[in-house]
């Protein structure tokens, strides 16, 4: 009996999708094999339903755990929490102390607001922003989650959203009323954002980025950014829950020169207990005040203590600086492996970041088969490496040591023609899909 893959697919018959996160849909890795849930996670191992024992190489909580799976020092933080009673109807001390540290950590900021979730913070934030100016579109470039302002730019072109980080998100159930609220740019593209300005101006709420996510922004870019979004009196976003914390201690936007209006937090910050940051500028945090923003759970004690113990352990034992020096020694592996055995990839992405593919007509497929191998050496590997402090040099090396051994044997698969049999499995998907 599988116990793991059976309750999957009772999963699918009664959750829409199979899952509650799409970065969680086994169909985005291996389809039939990945292991859909586990029993326990601690430092980088995970161990299955069935016991099965595997390193995470992977997404790592899905970039929450950068410290790693069940810290010790941040559980009990929690624990300790807990214990005094995580609720209450009075408020939790730890959010103005919370509050200081990161305002100290970001000088030009000055008030903050909570959440729980970084799809919710997001939409805070946009609200604020909204609030502030009066003003309703939107410019953003990147990935923002799952809200209506978000998805609401491809109710106009239903490919708006391809190019940021997910393809083929459908905006059903978004209201039409809301088309032609929210328009992207690419990434170092300074035309396309100086075209968007141009044609909307003054009628721009928000721009709304990810300071960075695969690559460092072109100068220019960033110049532009800044000087276009003051000028016309917009609020600038910065959206740091993928980046935030693994470069430095605080937002990547602090190092690439940008000055935000608004810096989103979330994912690391708390190392995989629900937590959202929406810092700013006290002339545009005030409209929170002017709308109405308010739930219960973003009072909740257990997000403040885990985040403050989170940024206390980055600080202690500088973990960006070790983020960075691992995930560049991953994609020199991953380099190194694919000369020796001839199998063309493309890497990119920051070090704690990193991700490759297969330059081949038949990547999907290569990935999958990838997965399953690297599965069967006991880990949970897809062709992305998100770091993290428990990813120690033993792991790093086994890893690197089961990839190459699997480059080997794909590429002999490649050479004998026999991919569609060695697979023997479903394709994994590329984005987003409906499950039937």
């Amino acid at each position: 009996m599988n116990n793991t893959q059976d309750l999957y697919k009772k999963a699918k018959k009664l959750i829409p999708g199979g899952t509650q996160l799409l970065s969680k849909r086994p169909e985005m890795f291996a389809p039939d094999v990945w292991p859909a849930y586990y029993s326990r996670a601690s430092g980088c191992k995970v161990w299955d339903l069935d016991n099965n024992e595997y390193i995470d190489m992977s997404y790592m909580g899905i970039g929450s755990c950068i410290v790693g799976y069940a810290d010790e020092e941040i559980n009990q933080a929690v624990k300790t929490a807990v214990d005094l009673g995580n609720m209450s109807t009075l408020n939790a001390p730890e959010e103005v102390e919370l509050a200081e540290i990161m305002c100290d950590l970001h000088p030009w900021a000055d008030e903050i607001r909570y959440a729980r979730s970084g799809g919710e913070s997001m939409a805070i934030a946009v609200r604020i922003a909204r609030a502030c100016t009066g003003r309703d579109i939107v410019l953003f470039c990147g990935y923002h989650g799952w809200h209506d302002w978000y998805l609401a730019s491809n109710l106009a072109d239903d490919k708006a959203l391809d190019g940021h980080l997910l393809p083929g998100l459908s905006p059903r159930g978004v209201p039409r009323g809301l088309a032609g609220t929210a328009f992207p740019f690419r990434y170092n593209d300074t035309n396309s954002f100086i075209e968007l300005i141009e044609s909307h101006g003054h009628n721009i709420a928000a721009v709304v980025m990810e300071p960075l996510r695969n690559t460092m922004p072109e100068n220019e870019f960033i110049q532009i950014i800044q000087k276009k979004t003051r000028e016309i009196g917009a609020i600038l976003v910065v959206d740091e829950i993928t980046a935030g914390w693994r470069l430095n201690i605080g937002g990547a936007h602090l190092m690439i020169g940008l000055e935000p209006d608004i810096a989103v937090f979330g994912k690391a910050i708390s190392n995989g207990f629900p937590m959202g940051v929406i810092l700013g500028k006290k002339e545009v945090m005030d409209a929170a005040q002017d709308t109405f923003i308010s739930s219960t759970y973003w009072t909740d004690r257990i997000g403040f203590v885990a985040s403050l113990a989170t940024i206390r352990k980055l600080q202690k034992h500088n973990i960006p600086e070790y983020l960075n020096e691992i995930g560049k020694k991953v994609q020199k592996g991953w380099h190194q492996a694919s000369l020796k055995h001839s199998l063309p990839i493309n890497i990119d992405g920051l070090y704690p970041l990193g991700h490759f593919s297969f330059e081949h007509t038949e990547s999907l497929k290569l990935k999958t088969l990838f997965t399953k191998k690297m599965l069967q050496k006991g880990f949970l590997a897809t062709t992305a490496f998100y770091a993290s402090y428990a990813h120690k040099k033993q792991y790093i090396d086994a890893y690197l040591q089961a990839v190459d051994e699997v480059f080997a044997e794909l590429y002999g698969i490649l050479v004998s023609n026999n991919l569609d049999q060695a697979l023997d499995t479903p394709v994994c998907h590329s984005g987003f899909k409906r499950l039937t």
